[in-house]
């Protein structure tokens, strides 16, 4: 079973995904547990969206070192990414392996996506 979780573009072209719980995934996992993680992933891809007055220093850094501070830094947008990453890590720890599934990173299929799939065990 494979399910997959769009982009929500109610709100213009903002990564943000729908929050519907799926019904094949009805059985297999509480809705309460879903829509936390759907919700957290859109509350992390909206603060990496942000525009800040740290992010306008860093874009402002960025143009006058010729692009040279991203050797040693991350950008704002690498550093939510990285705290994406691990959340669906400890989110499939918790919650999804426990239950057979695999939650996947929308990094991972371009932003269009959340993937969940289930794992079979031989």
């Amino acid at each position: 079973m494979k399910v997959f979780v769009q982009r929500d573009y109610s709100d213009g072209t903002t990564v943000k995904f729908q929050t519907g719980f799926p019904p094949e995934l009805e059985g297999k996992l509480d809705r309460a547990s879903f829509e936390y993680t759907i919700s957290q992933l859109n509350a992390y891809f909206a603060e990496a969206e942000k525009g800040s007055c740290s992010t306008y220093c860093e874009g402002c850094m960025a143009c006058l070192t010729a692009y040279l501070m991203y050797i040693c830094t991350q950008t704002h947008y690498e550093k939510c990414l990285r705290k994406v990453a691990k959340f669906i890590v400890e989110q499939n720890e918790r919650v999804y392996r426990p239950r057979g599934l695999l939650l996947t990173s929308p990094v991972e299929r371009g932003l269009r996506v959340v993937s969940l799939f289930e794992q079979h065990y031989k």
